[in-house]
């Protein structure tokens, strides 16, 4: 199972033991909060029997019925009776068991006894039960004390609607339905309304106000303001009503003598209208905010007002959306949970909608849409930061009619959860949903969760998810185990392509998970055919790594290799809509908002040229090779390198200590070169888009970047090597490489294949290392073949070895002038002379008389020379070609000036010598 839900709240595990508990200590008097004994809180005892004050008169016309509404201060509300078993000489171990059955059983005849109703921003959970009298009573769960604590009963079999909390735990707002409809029509003559709405100081337990006496149904929500903050006299709390408008009411309250709290006699609430004509509505309690939605014609409007707790609302934000949303009836998300009516409305419509947002700034509209088609499944996901939606159309292999419900959606930052219960799991990526394949959609077993087999689930806030039905709430993740089998198992590019990304993005940075990639990357090499794994892991490790520390640098750094995606997903239709962006209307505002509109601002101006690309960096650094020896001194080039070693001496500040791979440990001028040149032109890039943040910070993300792409090239060759059980003896060339070896070696092959591709730089020693392998491993004429295509690279470190080290067998001489013959003219000045062979020597001999007739151009001796022997020698030829060499020499040409022994003598020597040995005779 791709996704974790470990439950963070359950009412049988942490409600009903307590409820059974507390009946026990009510009825035997003796136990913490009953009767007689003060709360551990502090506060004065909240007995089950809250009698309250007579009602004030109502707030609302029509209110004037609320003594009669059956509050506990009404005066036909029967006494209580106390919950305990009969025969008090029976022990109090029978006595809990007792009560405890006689809980299970009473809540067993109404499946919606015990319920929660709302879930605060504080981690504060609201249920609602029936008592062994029909009392119907209200409780509180903290998720951070573990702790239950009773809020209030009212002594009436009610049903509550909706209820809410203020974050002092002063007031109490609660609705609730007096009496079914079978019970109204047995109470005709009697004008009484259906729904309640009060407001109840609970600080103590005291007055009564009556906010709402109407039939339509009513939803609260208070106000929660920013942490840290301290009490406020002043509440606000949301109203919602079925008759399509949200009000908000200021209360103030005032603290009598010993801190009782009461709300401030100023007549009616001041209340202000929030929305009107609203058909959906959508609470965001952890940051205050509210989203709904108003019909206009075929279209809908998606608004959203922002609450601030030191002013008031704002109106922040509206985009048409092409939903066309059911008006004849409210719906409510995260507005309190009323499982009745849920289900009642679950029944109806298979539509559900639902707002999600993430921390870097992505708006996301999920909807299930009703499918014609039986078998089909439809589905939403309006992108509003990116500009387009996504209609997904699933179609399911085999189903029950019966078993066909609404997707649900499930927030978890980074991706969104479309999930059908029994069917499929769908992660869509909210950051870059631009191409199908960095979502992954799972069916059987590995999209099952099983603790959630029903759609009435609700996400309160990321990573969570409300089990309605069952009162759980669970804290959602993604597992890293599920998502490594499901990497090692797949066998298309697109799961394994999003689970690689989904990876390395919610996970972030940890070394084991990143030790398992890798792991999985040398297996895997071969079998992935439409991406590079390698060149996936470097850009989306370096992306994951940087961009959470500078705010935009998402918009600027590459995310992936791929240009786009041609591929599809088995069973799933995908269709791509243009849509128009959100209109935003704010002044200096921070936090999300500012995130959201930097990424509409990068929609506008066509985010994806504004990534980083090499084209421009490999066509330098093509020009800067092929430049003479001569032209490598100027100021332009000498600021390269200094930026490449800046690189390099960063990174030894985070691997100061013996390596396990012998990389770093000799100058590369050709990697050095494309480090340098990849520090300019990225700051040039970073520079033009981020002028904000100032050029420190920008030379430091630069030599971060590099500098992590290097580490990462050595952490993977480092756990390759551990893995293979490779040592130093990889540059002992008299012997073959083993097995391991020649796996080490072609995963080096990939590895400089993806540098290629991306023109990135490898570590200095690289190339050394995989000629090393190369030598050892392959046989001569592959070998030469590699050279030949570029695959290996002549270095000086790895040829002066192999030159020295190996005896002139015939074999040997074989390899080694086939070396030689192919290094580079500065390379093979330098290490040449290591090899004392009269291959060798003859070689450099026709290399330096070549060099000597180019300089010498048409020039003419114009003076005989003395003889460079000190014997003479009667062969004309070459006595007139070491006079002519000779002559040359004395006018100041000299190509070999770092090597004194190559001259117009060794020259005559070397002739000597290979003419004897083709004639047979012994040269003295």
């Amino acid at each position: 199972m791709l996704l974790r839900l470990v439950p963070e709240f359950e009412l049988r595990r942490d409600v009903l033991p307590w409820l059974a508990e507390r009946g026990c200590a009510a009825a035997l008097g003796n136990a913490p909060g009953g009767r007689g004994e003060p709360h551990p809180s502090g506060r004065p005892a909240l007995p089950l029997s809250g009698r309250l004050r007579a009602l004030p008169p109502a707030e609302e016309p029509g209110c004037g019925e609320a003594p009669g509404c059956g509050c506990p201060g009404d005066p036909r509300a029967g006494p209580q009776r106390e919950l305990r078993p009969r025969g008090p000489d029976e022990p109090a171990e029978m006595k809990i068991l007792y009560l405890f059955v006689l809980f299970i059983s009473d809540t067993s005849e109404n499946s919606s006894a015990l319920y929660v109703v709302n879930v605060e921003r504080n981690g504060k959970i609201i249920y609602t039960w029936k008592g062994n009298q029909r009392n119907t009573h209200i409780g509180l769960y903290d998720l951070q004390t573990k702790q239950n604590e009773h809020l209030y009963m009212f002594e009436k079999n009610l049903h509550i609607i909706s209820c809410s909390i203020n974050n002092e735990r002063t007031l109490l707002a609660v609705s609730f339905c007096q009496y079914t409809e079978e019970e109204r029509a047995t109470q005709l003559l009697q004008s009484v309304s259906k729904y309640l709405t009060l407001l109840i100081e609970i600080h103590p337990i005291n007055n009564v106000r009556v906010l709402k006496a109407v039939d339509s149904c009513v939803r609260v929500q208070f106000l929660y303001p920013v942490e840290g903050r301290n009490a406020s006299r002043e509440s606000r709390l949301l109203l919602v009503s079925e008759d399509k408008y949200i009000e908000q009411f200021d209360i103030h309250v005032v603290a009598e003598e010993e801190h009782k709290v009461v709300i401030k006699k100023s007549g009616q609430l001041p209340r202000a209208r929030v929305a009107d004509d609203l058909v959906w509505a959508q609470w965001d309690m952890m940051e205050q905010r509210l989203f709904y939605i108003v019909p206009k014609e075929s279209k809908s409007t998606l608004r959203c007002v922002q609450f601030y707790p030191e002013e008031n609302f704002k109106s922040i934000l509206e985009s048409h959306l092409d939903i066309a949303v059911n008006d004849t009836q409210l719906k409510l998300v995260n507005f309190g949970y009323d499982y009745c009516q849920d289900q009642d409305v679950a029944s109806k419509s298979l539509k559900n909608l639902q707002v999600f947002t993430s921390k870097a700034g992505g708006l996301c509209v999920c909807c299930s849409l009703v499918s014609d088609i039986p078998h089909e499944i439809i589905y939403s996901i309006y992108f509003l930061h990116k500009g387009y939606n996504k209609t997904f159309t699933v179609s399911l292999e085999r189903a029950e009619s019966h078993q066909l419900k609404e997707v649900a959606f499930m927030n978890l930052d980074y991706y969104v959860a479309a999930y059908l219960p029994g069917q499929f799991l769908h992660l869509l990526n909210i950051q870059h949903p631009d191409m199908l394949c960095y979502s992954l959609f799972l069916t059987g077993e590995d999209a099952r969760i099983d603790t959630l087999q029903n759609c009435s689930i609700r996400c309160p806030w990321v990573s969570a998810a409300l089990d309605c039905s069952a009162g759980s709430l669970y804290h959602v993740s993604i597992s890293d185990s599920a998502l490594l089998q499901l990497l090692h198992k797949s066998k298309r590019d697109c799961e394994r392509l999003a689970a690689l990304h989904c990876a390395l993005l919610y996970f972030q940075h940890t070394e084991d998970l990143e030790m398992q990639i890798i792991q999985w990357i040398s297996e895997n090499l071969s079998t992935c055919h439409s991406f590079d794994p390698i060149q996936e892991f470097i850009i989306a490790s370096l992306y994951c790594r940087l961009c959470p520390e500078t705010e935009n640098l998402d918009k600027l750094l590459p995310y992936t290799s791929l240009q786009d995606w041609i591929g599809a997903v088995p069973g799933v239709i995908c269709a791509t809509d243009i849509i128009s962006l959100p209109v935003l209307e704010f002044q200096n505002s921070k936090g999300f908002w500012e995130k959201l509109n930097s990424n509409l601002e990068s929609v506008k101006y066509a985010e994806p040229h504004l990534h980083y690309h090499s084209k421009v960096l490999r066509r330098e650094w093509c020009n800067l090779s092929e430049e003479r020896e001569e032209r490598r001194t100027t100021a332009y080039l000498r600021n390269i390198f200094e930026n490449a070693k800046k690189v390099l001496s960063h990174l030894d500040t985070w691997d100061s200590g013996a390596r396990l791979v012998p990389l770093f440990e000799e100058e590369d001028y050709q990697q050095q070169l494309l480090m340098g040149l990849m520090v300019a032109q990225l700051k040039d890039h970073l520079m033009r888009h981020l002028q904000y943040v100032g050029k420190k910070k920008i030379d430091q993300i630069v030599l971060d970047y590099v500098a992590n792409l290097l580490n990462l090239v050595h952490r993977i060759m480092k756990e390759v090597w551990r893995r293979y059980q490779l040592h130093s003896c990889i540059f002992c060339f008299d012997e073959r490489g083993s097995a391991a070896e020649f796996a080490v070696f072609h995963i080096m092959s990939r590895i400089l294949e993806a540098a290629n591709g991306m023109c990135m730089p490898l570590p200095p020693g690289f190339h050394t290392l995989h000629l090393g392998l190369g030598v050892r491993c392959l046989p001569l004429h592959t070998l030469l073949h590699y050279i030949d295509n570029g695959i290996l690279q002549l270095t000086e470190t790895c040829v002066r070895k192999l030159l020295k080290d190996l005896d002139d067998t015939e074999q040997n001489e074989k390899l080694k002038f086939s070396i030689v013959m192919r290094l580079p003219e500065a390379l093979g000045q330098k290490v040449r002379q290591y090899w004392n062979h009269p291959i060798n020597a003859n070689f450099i001999a026709r290399k330096y008389v070549k060099l000597l007739l180019e300089k010498l151009g048409n020039r003419q001796c114009s003076r005989p020379v003395p003889e460079r022997l000190s014997f003479p020698v009667e062969f004309l030829p070459l006595n007139y070609l070491t006079n002519m060499l000779a002559e040359i020499e004395n006018q100041g040409v000299h190509p070999y000036e770092k090597q004194d022994h190559v001259n117009a003598r060794f020259v005559e020597e070397t002739a000597l010598k290979h003419t004897m040995t083709l004639l047979g005779l012994k040269y003295s």
